[in-house]
């Protein structure tokens, strides 16, 4: 029977002994060897009652059998939801009652504070530990290999994925089969991917990015992949020499700029670098392909549409651009309140159509149709404009614009000065409220060591670089920016921590 994204990630399958995984926590795994183990987790799956259309609430740590989790999922017809592992049993509660899984399956460690989640909500528990461990992989020892895979078509959710809820409550993205399908086969087309290819796969896999992204790419051209527990620098360059592509986050290549072993040499074997999930500083790229001769490879996604736009393969990589459309995916840059397009280059809210646009807000009626337009473009929250060349900019999301004194003042502008001012790293730019203009243009700014770069310096720096109504009425110097798990700076966070800062002065 037709199982829509199961089909057609196995479709271009090697010969059975090729590797899959070739290496990771666990043994490696061989194409041969995905369908009678993930046949075994889909008996379970259907033993213990899951249908269907039933959700899978998944919160465990990166693991071989969590990845084959996944696929018996999509062969039982289920829906996967994969959940944060820094996440909290409070905020697991908020997430198993609003989805209402049948399954609940958690770290082994974790059974005694999520079982009562899991009864609360009248989901079943079982657990899965990172060395194969916990009552699931016990159940599927003995289960029978063959499975029968359920028929599932192309509008079919096969997963749920929960957005951060940085502003109000999360809300869950519903994602079909075809969502999945369509955006794997061609990103596969479009980064050039085939049986040939290994991917260092460093990644979580409860997000976009580690799950969707680098698993069903790979398993669509047939290639193979280290499947790393963790990100470590030092291993990922060792790990060069015997592979071609490696998908990451910003953080990522700023940890490997900071190693010695980041050579031409170490990384001529590899073909590929792509980053994603949150913005790449232009200075990262150019000292990474100062240091290897490569161009990273920046591309645009959300966890509502999976990837849309993308730098070429053969071309201009531009640092601090997405790129283009994805074939097949429509974007275009609108006034935010009334949708109507803006003058070439100017700056406005991105809007994409197509086949990777998920299918709304689950039980959330009303928010799903405020988020689309009448003509079915999705309303990205991204701030963004198209430069001459048809080259995607993203400026900020709509809520981190900065309003003060009634001037518009986009962040990434402010950032762009600063970021290139000597001594500095990184900068994070908000807007936080202000008795004078509404909201006080903001600069947190993380020096370089023995950088002895003060607030002075910052403005004076900027007062020729940028207009009086842009420029920060405080800067503000720390250590770390915080972040989420993807590498993207809380921003919110920030406007929380200093939101007094004018109101004490």
């Amino acid at each position: 029977m037709a199982n829509h994204l199961f089909d057609r990630l196995t479709a271009g399958a090697p010969a059975p002994g090729t590797p899959f995984i070739q290496a990771g926590p666990g043994p490696g795994v061989s194409y041969g060897e995905l369908k009678p183990l993930s046949g075994r987790i889909a008996n379970v799956l259907a033993g213990i009652g899951v249908k269907p259309g039933d959700r899978v609430a998944v919160q465990v740590e990166k693991s071989v059998d969590a990845l084959l989790l996944y696929l018996a999922c999509v062969r039982v017809g289920a829906v996967i939801l994969p959940l944060n592992t820094g996440y909290t049993a409070a905020e697991v509660d908020y997430f198993v009652g609003d989805a209402e899984p049948a399954l609940l399956v958690v770290d082994p460690a974790k059974a005694a504070a999520l079982a009562p989640v899991a009864a609360a909500h009248h989901a079943r528990l079982e657990t899965l530990g990172p060395s194969g461990e916990g009552s699931l992989p016990r159940l599927a020892a003995h289960a029978d290999p063959e499975f029968r895979t359920v028929s599932r078509g192309p509008a079919d959710l096969a997963a749920i994925l929960y957005t951060s809820g940085t502003t109000g409550r999360s809300k869950g993205a519903m994602l079909s089969h075809d969502n999945l399908a369509s955006n794997a086969e061609m990103l596969v087309d479009y980064w050039r991917f085939t049986s040939k290819d290994v991917l260092i796969h460093a990644l979580p896999i409860f997000h976009t990015h580690g799950l969707f992204v680098a698993t069903n790419v790979i398993l669509c051209a047939g290639a193979s992949m280290f499947f790393l527990p963790r990100f470590d620098p030092a291993e990922v360059i060792a790990l060069m020499a015997k592979a071609t592509c490696l998908m990451g986050v910003p953080t990522f290549y700023t940890r490997l700029l900071a190693q010695p072993g980041l050579t031409r040499e170490a990384s001529a074997s590899m073909r590929l670098f792509i980053s994603g999930s949150a913005p790449l500083l232009a200075e990262t790229h150019r000292d990474f392909e100062a240091r290897t001769g490569h161009a990273i490879l920046e591309r645009y996604g959300m966890t509502e549409t999976n990837m849309n736009t993308s730098n070429p393969y053969d071309g201009d990589r531009v640092p601090g651009t997405v790129g283009f459309p994805l074939p097949g995916v429509s974007l275009r840059v609108v006034e935010p309140e009334t949708g109507a397009p803006v003058e070439a280059g100017a700056i406005g809210m991105i809007e994409v159509k197509g086949p990777n646009v998920f299918q709304g807000y689950w039980r959330m009626p009303e928010k799903t149709k405020a988020e689309f337009r009448a003509d079915g473009y999705f309303i990205t929250g991204d701030l963004g404009r198209i430069d001459a060349r048809g080259y995607v900019h993203i400026v900020g999301r709509g809520k981190d614009l900065v309003i003060s004194g009634g001037f518009n003042v986009y962040p990434k502008e402010v950032e762009g000065e600063i970021d290139a001012l000597p001594g500095v790293v990184e900068s994070a730019v908000i807007g936080v409220p202000h008795p004078d203009f509404g909201e006080g243009v903001t600069a947190v700014v993380v020096r370089k060591p023995g950088a002895t770069l003060d607030e002075a310096g910052v403005l004076a720096a900027l007062a020729e670089r940028l207009a009086k109504f842009k420029q920060p009425k405080a800067v503000l110097f720390v250590d770390d920016l915080p972040r989420n798990t993807m590498g993207k700076v809380q921003k919110n966070l920030l406007r929380e921590t200093y939101k007094g800062i004018y109101a004490a002065g």
